[in-house]
């Protein structure tokens, strides 16, 4: 979880680590639309391949003593795991990754070995299913082991508990579709013994281990009702201490965060009679609530920091992730990095066990950034990378936030980006509604092909329809049924909000998206062609039958039951209704259709069933693009500089920006 700290020294380069004056503001800011006028220069148009060739670092993690960077790395065109130096920036190791593997994240267990995992797609029983697994890697000793079993299972890599000296780790494996999980350790050494710490009990589909690395407690539903196991401590047989049926309150949102070892308390994420996630602490044993640590009126908690069993800062998103402090050692520490850098927002994207180093991120919503490392000891803030390094922020645009009603009334909030150089009159329109559909929302902060758009002369509007995350539970529930229908509605309502403004020429108009968002693209299209004059998708369902029998095989029965009823509602309209590849006959405007051959969330399958649905006499083909060996997100830059050319040349033929 990054840490987001706001300062008012805008406009700052990356770049500059001259020392300024910066308060820390964590309000929510107000955001104006940046100023766009004919007369303004026009700036120069920055190249696809600028925006793809993003930081070869990724997803970078500090070791517990702060020595070591360890991240994935793109290198020859290789995914790889690299490590790095903390002290002197240079690498000093790398790790390959087959190319029929996916990323999916890294963990330190002490200070020598990683945990990475790694999925795979693949077939059970002739179905599709994403295979996941853990590999241990050890830094020091430069060696790789397979952890668990060789042949795939459906969850392998669910880590319950790290032992502090990265000896063991505690994993939950679930190995079929038909299977309920069981706990295994796995000894984090070359030898990596595999010894089972709890069967599977009938009805259980979570586990979660104390701070001891204890597995104190279950949960699962069946038969429409929450089951809580629990054990006070090691060896006492586990005992169904609590059934909470579905229309309970206390069900509405209640998350397992941490038990403490030694004692039946622990720490919770749960929703309050308002609606709103907040963190407790709470007794296990007896159910009830300890003590509230913190809740916000107005946003949901997302996570949590801990040190010694005790919460030092708590985390929610507004317009971006805010964080609040209950350390104050810590607060003004992170309060000096934003003076030093002189960014509007800086992150604390990772830190060492006691504090002694932290990567920092610091830029802002139309700023990349970069990437820092910071030794509070000596003072010295060094820069690791920029994460978009051929791309001059200087010439980008400025999002904003907006708001608009729903025809149905509903208040949806949105973020515009106008082109620079441009008056903000008739402008051609890209709307791009986000992934997910739900527990997810678009933020003010950088994005990649928004910017791309904006550059090319387009004003990009991103829609946080309903059902987004974010917004509270009432507004989250809006969406439920509502996927091709009142979530759509409130897309088309976006855009005549635009028009009505005068910003949008509603004769240009586009939808862009990826996952739901490319389904949303070409279903848009599909429904009302009279409206959108092209859409593009990246990775778009097509088929909602088929992926929810896909996301059958990783989710819990209660999961399953949440997100059906998400997707399909009362079951009175059927989800063929809103399938694309089933009205594919339909297509009438241009659609660039792009997927790539290794994706686990959206499979392959998505796009072929559209392909070939449309290829039996959609009045327009769609624009085909296949990328072999890419996943779900993009993994390669070459991978994103394609999608981002063939965006580009296809709007520029079918809604060109002059």
């Amino acid at each position: 979880m990054p840490v987001a700290l706001v300062g008012m020294a805008s406009g700052a380069i990356a770049q500059d680590k001259a020392t300024a004056s910066a308060a820390i503001d964590t309000e929510i800011a107000t955001v104006s639309p940046a100023p766009t006028a004919a007369t303004e220069p026009r700036p120069p148009l920055i190249p696809a391949q600028n925006f793809a060739a993003r930081n070869q670092y990724r997803g970078s993690q500090l070791s517990p003593d702060g020595s070591t960077i360890a991240l994935e790395a793109t290198l020859n065109g290789v995914s790889r795991i690299g490590l790095i130096n903390a002290d002197t920036r240079q690498p000093i190791g790398a790790f390959a990754m087959s190319d029929k593997q996916q990323f999916e994240w890294l963990r330190w267990a002490g200070n020598d070995k990683l945990l990475v995992s790694l999925s795979t797609a693949g077939e059970f029983l002739d179905e599709e299913v994403r295979f996941t697994r853990l590999v241990l890697i050890h830094t020091k000793e430069n060696w790789v082991k397979l952890l668990g079993r060789r042949n795939g299972v459906v969850e392998g890599d669910n880590v319950i508990h790290i032992a502090s000296d990265g000896s063991h780790a505690l994993v939950s494996v679930q190995g079929s579709v038909y299977d309920y999980p069981s706990v295994y350790r796995y000894d984090l050494d070359q030898g990596g013994a595999m010894k089972s710490v709890q069967d599977p009990q009938f009805g259980v589909w979570r586990w979660y281990a104390d701070n001891a690395g204890v597995v104190r407690m279950g949960t699962g539903w069946r038969d429409r009702a929450l089951r809580v196991y629990y054990r006070p401590a090691a060896g006492q047989p586990l005992k169904m201490i609590g059934k909470l049926k579905e229309d309970d309150e206390e069900t509405k949102y209640w998350s397992v965060a941490e038990i403490i070892s030694g004692s039946d308390q622990g720490y919770v994420l749960r929703q309050n009679d308002k609606g709103r996630v907040g963190l407790h602490l709470f007794n296990y044993a007896t159910g009830q609530i300890v003590e509230t640590i913190y809740e916000n009126p107005d946003w949901d908690v997302s996570d949590f920091w801990l040190r010694d069993g005790k919460p030092i800062a708590v985390f929610y998103t507004d317009e971006r992730e805010r964080v609040v402090w209950f350390d104050d050692t810590l607060a003004k520490l992170h309060g000096s990095i934003s003076k030093a850098l002189k960014e509007e927002v800086v992150w604390i994207a990772s830190r060492a066990k006691d504090d002694s180093r932290m990567l920092v991120w610091a830029g802002g919503p139309a700023d990349p950034g970069a990437i820092y490392v910071y030794t509070p000891g000596a003072r010295r803030i060094d820069q690791l990378s920029e994460l978009r390094p051929q791309v001059d922020f200087r010439q980008l645009a400025r999002p904003a936030a907006v708001n608009f009603k729903a025809r149905d009334g509903v208040a949806i909030q949105a973020y515009l980006t106008l082109p620079r150089g441009r008056e903000a009159k008739n402008l051609p329109l890209i709307v791009m509604p986000h992934g997910g559909p739900f527990w997810v929302r678009d933020t003010l902060d950088y994005d990649d092909m928004v910017q791309l758009l904006a550059n090319r002369g387009y004003a990009v509007l991103q829609p946080n329809f309903r059902g987004s995350g974010g917004y509270g539970e009432a507004f989250h529930k809006l969406g439920a049924g509502q996927i091709g229908r009142k979530m759509q509605d409130d897309l088309d309502d976006a855009m005549d909000w635009a028009v009505t403004q005068g910003i949008a020429d509603k004769a240009r108009a586009c939808l862009v998206g990826g996952s739901y968002g490319g389904y949303a693209a070409i279903w848009g299209v599909i429904r009302n062609p009279e409206r959108w004059r092209c859409a593009a998708s990246w990775a778009g369902v097509t088929d909602w039958d088929r992926i929810l029998k896909y996301d059958r095989k990783f989710l819990t029965r209660k999961g399953r039951e949440d997100w059906e009823e998400l997707v399909a509602g009362d079951g009175t309209a059927t989800l063929d209704q809103v399938s694309p590849y089933r009205l594919a006959a339909q297509l009438s405007r241009p659609l660039l259709l792009a997927h790539g051959t290794e994706d686990t969330t959206v499979p392959f399958n998505q796009f072929k069933a559209m392909r070939d649905a449309a290829a039996k006499g959609a009045p327009v083909a769609p624009q085909l693009l296949v990328i072999e060996d890419e996943g779900h997100s993009f993994s390669k830059p070459e991978n994103e500089r394609a999608w981002y050319e063939a965006l580009e040349t296809f709007l520029a033929k079918h809604n060109p920006a002059d």
